[in-house]
């Protein structure tokens, strides 16, 4: 090519990247595959190094993340970001409607949004193109972090209308990829993030955007700072016009014609708050009329015209009357919080993780404190802080021990690890836990065999891997605790049945390291059987689109070690399936689907299918599987006893179909 048809080559490729990405990351529509985007970016990234003359702010590829940064340079907002004032309950809402009435001697619409629990930034725009990007900060002077910023793939890097623009929004990370970045934490045993907003302002405020490149951060916006003089009448005309201009804004937005739909809104999230891929803290009221707005001013902290409800607290205090210790099956150590029962968010909570002996000092725990708990991300019990003030001097330091709890080997602490490790292969500890994952729902799914059936057979050395598991004898399960006939038959036959699962389930069974469920079916589909997947060599693995390079190395790891090869074996001699049977991830098949994009809740008893199969299709198909209907539901699919999901259905106007249309329409039962 000579260098005009490179130039034309190069702005074709980020206008079709663009376009891709824009569907993909903002409009949830994917266009094209990802290997196909993946081959266009390689193109582009090629032609840039070779021209670096044509190399511009703009273009998708900055968004792999620049060289590091020695500092963040400081940055003053041209209009203040203001923080909210707080309402905590309904008379509280009520009292900041008649306050706006007085106001503007009306009753007023507002638009409610939710409270994303991120960190707020400004997005700054010259002539349709991203120049900067800033934290809130003091709400006067935040920090300039535009290469972080620059990798977040939903933020656009050039917008649909050459405008001078300034928006504002709240950029997160979804509650998938927080688990999924602790879990790899955990497992090089470092730090933990305490929740997806901390997770989230660390990432973008690390000085290597290459670090903020890999953290899947997304964005929501919500207000346009300063428009320019684009002239819009309201708030919701606002929103849309950020939309068609290519941002991201929240789809959960509602026009409200009264304070009491602000209720009922605010009300319904309460308990639908957790069906959400990401984390919020309440709900956004504002006026919705930009005059109303300008009438109600500002006080010297906040808007007038807008207030942020916040979600009932959800922190508890409790006693902390021990500490134990767990080996996992990795050999990680892991300190456990034994606590006086106390109810949060619904449960009693007796038992909390301590992660590691480091946040155990930083937070000066001693046994007999009263310590304060949630529920991180509303699920999982969290020691937050202790409350020192109420201490008696009664209380007991803690101090892990030099030798594993489980078999007296001595605990090692890896180079640029927090966590203590047992490094005994037969620890029993390791042994027990790794079959108790091994028959776990996202593996193998054996039905029967939960975590006091496994100990039991361990105990009793019926037990001591999992090629044991296919060996067991009625006789012998016959003597063990609560194990009667009904029981026994049941337990045999689960076993025999999970002789038959695809081969994703043996593969996250066997507890590869990094190796979690969805690497696991990338890598069934990809490999097709265990004999292919044993000969890949790294670069095959590395190849593999989410397959990086500590799971390639610990994949080709695992399968080097000759008592695996040997395991494997006897398991096949055994019967178990070493194929994958299940659907193939056809993106062109997924495109034509009516289920593309779609958002499926699943209710009632199927007779032809199981949950689990009907959920495989839908994905397969390209769309997504919720537990509970909301606004954002596209299908209801129905069996027998569908009960209040779908008298929601009904009322939502969410299209609903039997179970028979809903086979035809995936092919039918094989």
């Amino acid at each position: 090519m000579d260098e005009k048809q490179i130039e034309e080559r190069v702005k074709k490729l980020r206008e079709l990247l663009d376009k891709y990405g824009n569907h993909y990351y903002v409009l949830d529509q994917p266009l094209v595959s990802d290997a196909e985007y993946d081959q266009l970016m390689q193109e582009l990234l090629k032609l840039e190094e070779e021209n670096p003359d044509l190399i511009t702010n703009d273009s998708p590829t900055v968004r792999v993340g620049g060289e590091p940064l020695s500092h963040f340079e400081k940055v003053q907002h041209e209009i203040p970001m203001l923080s909210l004032a707080n309402a905590f309950n309904e008379q509280e809402l009520r009292d900041f409607d008649r306050r706006v009435r007085q106001g503007i001697g009306e009753s007023p619409a507002y638009i409610c949004e939710l409270k994303i629990d991120g960190l707020a930034v400004s997005l700054t725009y010259e002539n349709g193109v991203f120049v900067r990007g800033a934290t809130r900060g003091d709400g006067t002077t935040g920090e300039d972090i535009t290469s972080n910023l620059r990798t977040v793939k939903s933020i656009p890097l050039r917008i649909k209308q050459d405008a001078d623009i300034e928006v504002r929004g709240e950029v997160f990370m979804p509650k998938q990829s927080f688990e999924a970045l602790n879990a790899a934490k955990e497992e090089n045993g470092e730090v933990l993030f305490a929740n997806p907003r901390n997770a989230a302002a660390g990432s973008l405020r690390q000085l290597d955007p290459k670090v903020a490149a890999k953290r899947n951060l997304d964005i929501f916006l919500y207000s346009i700072g300063n428009d320019k003089g684009i002239g819009l009448a309201s708030h919701y005309e606002a929103l849309s016009f950020m939309k068609e201009a290519g941002f991201k804004v929240n789809p959960e937005t509602e026009f409200c014609e009264s304070i009491d739909e602000v209720i009922e809104y605010v009300n319904g999230w309460l308990d639908r708050r957790d069906d959400l891929s990401y984390e919020i803290d309440g709900i956004v009221i504002k006026v919705d009329s930009i005059k109303q707005q300008q009438e109600l001013g500002f006080t010297a902290k906040s808007p007038r015209w807008a207030i942020a409800y916040k979600f009932p607290a959800e922190e508890v205090v409790t006693t902390l009357e021990g500490i134990t210790l767990t080996v996992g099956r990795t050999g990680v150590v892991t300190p456990n919080a034994h606590l006086a029962p106390v109810r949060v968010a619904g449960t009693t909570v007796q038992r909390a993780t301590l992660h590691n002996e480091d946040l155990i000092r930083d937070k000066d725990l001693k046994i007999g404190d009263q310590v304060v708990i949630k529920k991180a991300g509303d699920i999982i019990p969290k020691v937050v802080r202790v409350l020192t003030e109420l201490r008696t001097g009664e209380e007991r330091d803690f101090s892990m021990p030099e030798e594993c709890p489980a078999c007296e080997s001595e605990l090692v602490r890896l180079e640029e690890e927090v966590a203590l490790r047992c490094l005994n292969p037969k620890c029993p500890a390791q042994i027990r836990e790794g079959l108790i994952h091994f028959v776990s729902r996202n593996a193998m799914n054996i039905d029967g065999l939960g975590e006091k059936v496994i100990s039991q057979l361990f105990a009793h050395e019926l037990v001591t891997d999992v090629a044991d598991l296919y060996k067991l004898e009625r006789e012998e399960l016959l003597k063990l605790e609560r194990m009667g006939e009904k029981s026994v038959e049941n337990l045999l036959n689960a076993i025999e049945n999970s002789k038959t699962n695809s081969l994703e389930k043996l593969l996250f069974g066997l507890g590869i390291r990094f190796v979690g469920s969805k690497a696991a079916k990338t890598l069934a589909q990809e490999f097709e059987t265990m004999e292919n997947l044993q000969k890949a060599t790294y670069e095959d693995l590395f190849a593999v689109y989410e397959i990086g390079d500590k799971m390639a190395d610990s994949i080709v790891s695992f399968f080097d070690q000759p008592e695996v090869d040997e395991l494997l074996t006897e398991l096949k001699s055994l019967g178990v399936n070493m194929t994958y049977t299940g659907p193939k991830a056809d993106k062109e098949s997924q495109a034509d689907s009516v289920f593309n994009g779609k958002t499926v809740v699943l209710t009632g008893k199927l007779s032809l299918l199981t949950r689990n199969e009907a959920k495989e299709k839908i994905e397969a198909l390209g769309g997504k599987v919720t537990g509970s209907v909301s606004k954002s539901t596209d299908l209801l699919v129905t069996g027998e006893d569908a009960g209040s999901k779908l008298e929601k259905a009904k009322k939502l106007e969410v299209e609903v179909w039997d179970e028979n249309r809903f086979i035809e329409e995936t092919g039918g039962v094989e």
